[in-house]
């Protein structure tokens, strides 16, 4: 499955992990809860930052920015 950055808000909710990974509501609790899982608490909310998210999942969601700054042609 593709994945565009412009698709998701900059930050996911625990429902939007359910349809990404195709998980229970359970499952995408407890993994919010494991070590090294990019999650953050506000209060009772669960937020999941989209790109950190990604990066700790292996999806590249921006590969032409990257290889754009590799070449030395990025904004600086």
């Amino acid at each position: 499955m593709k994945f565009n950055a412009g698709d998701f808000p900059l930050t996911l909710r625990v429902e939007d992990l359910q349809k990404i990974l195709r998980l229970s509501r359970a499952s995408a609790y407890e993994l919010t809860k494991q070590k090294g899982f990019p999650s953050i608490r506000v209060g009772r909310r669960i937020l999941i930052p989209r790109d950190a998210f990604f990066k700790w999942y292996g999806i590249d969601i921006y590969p032409l920015a990257e290889k754009v700054n590799e070449m030395g042609e990025g904004i600086e």
